[in-house]
């Protein structure tokens, strides 16, 4: 680990980065041509601005005397770290399609609407979201199954799109930030130096009240939107018949969402975990469905198809498929590859930089590191630089001032983890308004109302924020942490002197 980080910081040190004008401007560019293509063309198909800023970035790397083989390699170099991703969105692509023909979805739908309160809605699926999301340690997992039952249940409550898809994002990115499973919530210590669960510990301060606060507001959201009648129990009831009429429901649907959850209990990898429930998703259609064995190669390449002359249901149940997944993969793979070019060529250090040159108290540090990861989230689209970039740039920062690095762990996941699935062009943002079936590349913006409404995601680096100013829940650095620090500074200079003698 020291050796790997002694010839970052030598490379680092010895690149000629670019100065702050020329880094900002592919960055500004882009952001101006998503904002044409979004706000004054009203389309959201963010591909092209992103591959325009891309060419960008290259040529501007380029003329700086870089390589294009050079740029090239921190291109793919970011998309193959996040290759685990785009696998788990492929899976819940199958996982989408195969459960709504096994009856999974189905009978979480029905039994979801039989059994939950309309007023009460809101609030139970950020509970149950935030639960499955720390059993599976993914919340594009949740998202991807539990979320799209209760999004199928709000619409059978009547319940706006956009209020059901905050509460499950609020909830699913919850359990993906704080669970021992997740890849995130070890990527966040691994770069910062701490322990995975003294991490977890350190999130808690800001996690429980964010949610706590979310609580209550779908609580009172769930009271006026549903507590004033408007509910359709003659479409609930048509929905219900319909769905007994067409699947057989029971506990044995059920089985292969148990599966994958168990899986997860036992501490198995999740991409195995989530594939197993595919198998077993499969296998209950065909065996207690009487579903074609091609029909299941069907619906898990292209999504489950279904008329029933019931439009609340058709629009409901025909989702999922590999091919689902496609706009969400090209865009990743795209936004994956701007951010690596960005990367490469020293734009997002010099931003970064910049702001590390400026910054003196912990609470300017403390702010500007999540500042500093949602602005990498907004710029790169992937969660995973907008943890590793700052974790690595402001590390030294906090060593400096005596304050616990856990401090700048809880800050990258707050402005990396949680704020990823409220940037539409995001990796996360996307495959949210995918798996969701929010409409949006359809035009359909108002959906996009989701990302003001998941209170849990974006009431944290609030909170955090708050904990900075007033130095609350703000931890300085153990003598266990200095002693550390100190034995890898000793180690660095050694590697030095050998280099130098050498």
């Amino acid at each position: 680990m020291i050796v790997r980080e002694t010839k970052e910081a030598t490379v680092s040190d010895t690149r000629k980065l670019p100065s702050l004008g020329l880094a900002l401007l592919p960055v500004v560019l882009t952001l101006g041509l998503l904002a044409l293509q979004l706000f004054y063309y009203g389309d959201f198909t963010p591909h092209i601005p992103l591959i325009i800023g891309l060419a960008i970035t290259s040529l501007l790397g380029r003329l700086r005397g870089q390589g294009w083989f050079d740029i090239r390699e921190g291109i793919f170099h970011v998309i193959h770290v996040s290759m685990p991703s785009l696998a788990v969105l492929i899976v819940v692509g199958m996982i989408i399609g195969v459960w709504i023909a096994s009856g999974t979805v189905p009978t979480l739908i029905y039994y979801g609407l039989t059994l939950l309160n309309p007023s009460v809605f809101l609030s139970a699926a950020m509970i149950l979201c935030a639960i499955v999301s720390l059993s599976l340690g993914t919340s594009w997992g949740t998202v991807g199954t539990i979320g799209l039952a209760l999004m199928g249940i709000g619409a059978g409550f009547d319940v706006p799109a956009y209020w059901t898809a905050g509460a499950v994002v609020s909830g699913a990115f919850f359990g993906d930030k704080i669970s021992p499973l997740s890849d995130t919530t070890n990527l966040a210590p691994a770069v910062t130096g701490v322990t995975v669960f003294d991490h977890i510990q350190n999130m808690l301060p800001t996690t429980v009240p964010a949610m706590l606060i979310a609580l209550v507001i779908y609580s009172l959201a769930g009271y006026f939107i549903m507590g004033e009648g408007d509910t359709s129990f003659v479409a609930i009831e048509a929905i219900t018949l319909g769905l007994d009429e067409r699947f057989a429901l029971g506990l044995v649907p059920l089985l292969p969402a148990l599966i994958v959850v168990a899986l997860a209990l036992t501490k198995q990898p999740p991409l195995p975990s989530l594939f197993s429930g595919v198998i077993a998703g499969a296998l209950v259609a065909i065996f207690w469905q009487g579903v074609g064995l091609h029909d299941v190669f069907t619906y898990a390449q292209s999504g489950f198809a279904i008329d029933t002359g019931i439009s609340d249901i058709d629009s409901l149940l025909n989702a999922g498929g590999i091919q689902s997944m496609m706009w969400t993969i090209s865009l990743m793979l795209i936004a994956l590859g701007f951010g690596g070019a960005l990367e490469r060529t020293g734009c997002l250090e010099a931003i970064i930089n910049a702001i590390v040159k400026r910054v003196t108290s912990f609470s300017a540090v403390q702010t500007s590191a999540i500042g500093t990861s949602f602005a990498t989230n907004l710029v790169a689209g992937d969660p995973y630089i907008s943890i590793a970039l700052p974790g690595r740039m402001y590390a030294p920062l906090y060593r400096g001032i005596g304050y616990s690095t856990l401090n700048l762990s809880r800050a990258v996941e707050e402005g990396g983890t949680l704020m990823s699935p409220l940037i539409p062009w995001n990796a996360g943002g996307a495959f949210v308004i995918t798996a969701l079936g929010l409409g949006i590349m359809d035009g359909n913006l108002t959906n996009l109302l989701y990302i003001p409404l998941a209170f849990a995601c974006w009431t944290a680096p609030i909170i955090g924020v708050f904990y900075a100013v007033t130095g609350l829940f703000s931890p300085r650095a153990s003598d266990e942490e200095r002693a550390t620090w100190k034995e890898q500074n000793e180690d660095v200079k050694d590697m030095e002197g050998h280099a130098l003698m050498s």
